[in-house]
């Protein structure tokens, strides 16, 4: 019965050792593949981080500029309000001009109706 200890023993030694120099070769070859990989995957994690500032930061231009342009638009149609007040005096003023009739001479006419719009 001894013997079967024995040889159970080094067998279990035998499998020890086994796993040992199995588990090392293995390390030695798949280290430095999972070290470059494991680089790769810090420069990619860098770059996503970068173009997701550049994104962000990309966004915020866009709305700045959206908000620049509405208003920008919001004064315009505000100025064409205030033109459109003022051209309604300009426009009834010149209706009044080519309604009114005046005999003579058309130059002179025109010059005298003119100067009474202006005060003259």
């Amino acid at each position: 019965m001894n013997a079967w200890v024995l040889r159970l023993a080094g067998a279990g030694l035998l499998i020890l050792l086994g796993i040992t120099v199995g588990a090392r070769a293995t390390t030695h070859h798949f280290r430095p593949l999972l070290d470059d990989q494991q680089a790769k995957v810090a420069q990619c994690t860098a770059a996503r981080d970068n173009l997701a500032g550049l994104a962000t930061e990309q966004g915020k231009a866009i709305g700045d500029l959206m908000l620049a342009a509405a208003g920008r638009q919001a004064a315009a149609e505000q100025v064409v309000k205030t033109a459109e007040v003022g051209a309604k005096a300009d426009y009834a003023a010149a209706n009044r001009l080519q309604q009114e009739r005046t005999g003579g001479d058309q130059c002179a006419a025109a010059t005298s109706i003119i100067d009474k719009e202006l005060g003259l």
